[in-house]
């Protein structure tokens, strides 16, 4: 249990991040991007801005528009005095609602084979009972708590960049082919990330261009600070993309499943980027079905995606593809024991492929005394899943809060993760995980409105979990002599199906569309 050598200077502000960063002389940049994804700059009047106390410059780049100032108050009201016309000839121009009647209808339809055992349709057709439930994911900003910025200097032909970055070797590149300068004579200064959770690592290194065509546009004669405002983050794109799953199950007489269906809509952010060799193969992402197939065992079964075009870049996001494959398969297989009578823990065990997994649950089941007496006005749901070779189940105790959603009192978690290398470092990443995503599950979406602009820009609409709403965390992490494997995603897909179970028992509503606090899980429609 040792303690993280950055966990003092974080917590006290010496810990040195992008937005700290002076240099002598320094630029300092906003950047005003068009209101809908593939937008373009038709026309910019810059003249209240140019007027602005402590704006030097305004220049247009492919991006968008770039107000240049002595400070960032200056440019950030600079910004805000541009007058711009946009063309959105070839934007996206599709609400979320239209997106996602467009994904239902694919998903209707069986899609690419990604697994299949037996005849799951004529399993299902023979069924005593059948169960089918259509599954709605919203865009998901990752919100970190820093935006995306880069300080960039140059000095007598030698570059140094100052940033967080998660593909350094890559994001270096763009910037040197950017500005026309040699890796050789290049330095980047990795500083702290303020939060990433996936989104400092794009396939297309964009932001790393913007960056250092702000810079450039400048003439390169000041180091630029290139910081991203929050409105910029939120309504920037590479999003957990939209998604949706169709499901049919079937259960015998005797309560056994029978047959299991499920075909998955989605966008895949490996297509057409440099990426697309490691993301894609034969026409499937494994990413938009990650971990369907491998938790359960039923007689009969078929897995299908259909990879959905759209305009709005998308992204991995923190546990990336199980984000979402984990809600639909626990939500909807915790139904399905529900309608064969099935105890939730016991169900899940006899059917489960890997006893790494059976062990995780076994033992949550265990710590949270599973079966026991629950407080008055509570339930208790469970969830497990494996991802990035670690196994993880939790249980979630829940009450009404006070907006109509989950308040989530204790979860307990019991993780397999091989060998623990640093229990504590284990612990912290499994409540992290536990934190952003019951926050996300909650709370947080984004939405296109009409003509595709995204309507959150800031936490008052893009709601992050709150302190006092963080739940008691238990974790039990299970001995291992195993290779070590991930903690700093695995903890999250358990956590919002865990919640919807227990959701479900306590106030009898499923619910098929995240987050929690939308519409149509609230009665007032969408």
């Amino acid at each position: 249990d040792l303690t993280k050598v950055d966990s003092v200077s974080k917590t006290n502000g010496s810990a040195m991040f992008t937005m700290d960063i002076q240099r002598p002389g320094m630029v300092h940049t906003a950047i005003l991007h068009p209101p809908a994804f593939g937008g373009a700059v038709s026309k910019v009047i810059d003249d209240a801005a140019l007027a602005t106390p402590g704006v030097l410059a305004v220049k247009t780049l492919p991006q968008g528009v770039v107000v240049y100032a002595k400070d960032s108050y200056a440019a950030m009201k600079g910004r805000a005095a541009l007058d711009v016309t946009w063309d959105l000839s070839k934007a996206e121009k599709r609400t979320s609602e239209q997106l996602y009647k467009t994904y239902a209808e694919a998903a209707a339809n069986p899609g690419n084979k990604v697994e299949a055992e037996g005849d799951a349709g004529a399993a299902l057709k023979g069924a005593a009972k059948t169960l089918e439930a259509t599954y709605l994911f919203p865009y998901l900003a990752h919100a970190p708590m820093e935006p995306l910025d880069a300080v960039i200097e140059m000095t007598n032909g030698k570059l140094d960049v100052w940033m967080g970055s998660q593909f350094q070797v890559g994001e270096m590149g763009a910037i040197c082919g950017t500005l026309g300068v040699p890796m050789a004579n290049a330095t980047l200064h990795e500083q702290f990330a303020g939060g990433s959770f996936g989104r400092r690592a794009t396939p297309a290194m964009e932001f790393a261009v913007e960056a250092a065509s702000a810079f450039k546009a400048f003439g390169g004669k000041a180091p630029v600070k290139h910081v991203w405002m929050r409105e910029n983050d939120i309504r920037g794109g590479r999003y957990r993309p939209l998604t949706v799953h169709k499901l049919r199950g079937g259960i015998d007489a005797a309560g056994n499943i029978v047959g299991w269906e499920q075909v998955v809509a989605s966008q895949s952010f490996f297509k057409n980027t440099p990426m697309e060799g490691m993301g894609m193969k034969n026409g499937i992402d494994d990413s938009l079905t990650e971990g369907i197939a491998d938790a359960y065992h039923f007689p009969a079964s078929y897995v299908g995606q259909h990879i959905m075009d759209g305009g709005v870049p998308t992204l991995w996001w923190r546990s990336v593809g199980n984000t979402h494959t984990a809600y639909a398969v626990e939500a909807f297989l915790d139904e399905l024991l529900a309608l064969g009578g099935k105890d939730a823990v016991a169900g899940r065990l006899a059917l489960m492929k890997e006893a790494r997994l059976k062990g995780a649950l076994t033992k949550v089941a265990e710590l949270a005394n599973w079966g026991g007496k629950v407080p008055a006005g509570r339930a208790r749901g469970v969830a497990a899943w494996k991802s990035f070779s670690s196994y993880v189940a939790q249980i979630a105790e829940v009450s009404v809060g006070p907006e109509g959603v989950p308040k989530v009192h204790k979860v307990w978690c019991a993780v397999d993760c091989g060998i623990p290398v640093n229990p504590n470092v284990i612990r912290a990443q499994i409540e992290g995980g536990i934190g952003y995503g019951l926050g996300h599950a909650l709370y947080s979406e984004i939405v296109l409105g009409e003509g595709g602009v995204v309507q959150q820009g800031n936490f008052d609409s893009y709601r992050s979990l709150r302190i006092g709403e963080m739940p008691e965390v238990e974790v039990a992490i299970i001995k291992s002599t195993e290779n070590p494997t991930g903690v700093g995603e695995p903890g999250l897909p358990p956590i919002a199906p865990a919640v919807a179970n227990a959701w479900r028992k306590l106030t009898g509503k499923s619910v098929r569309r995240l987050p929690f606090i939308h519409g149509d899980n609230m009665g007032v429609g969408s």
